[in-house]
């Protein structure tokens, strides 16, 4: 179960109800499908230029 200061760099609600948790995703998932049509051809032609073996490695190494 998750504690308040598991998540410091966002700060989750811990008794979320159920509809305002679908919101939230709702939310985020429009949220990142905008982001995906405006940022969409940079994104790919980002990724064109990285190595193949380089690309792999990517998903390999965690963000943080």
């Amino acid at each position: 179960m998750l504690q308040p200061n598991d998540l410091p760099l966002i700060c989750l609600p811990l008794d979320l109800p159920p509809a305002a948790a679908a919101e939230l995703i709702e939310f985020l998932q429009q949220l990142t499908e905008a982001l995906e049509r405006h940022y969409g051809a940079a994104l790919r032609l980002h990724y064109a230029a990285i190595d193949p073996a380089e690309r792999s490695s990517l998903h390999d190494d965690p963000p943080f």
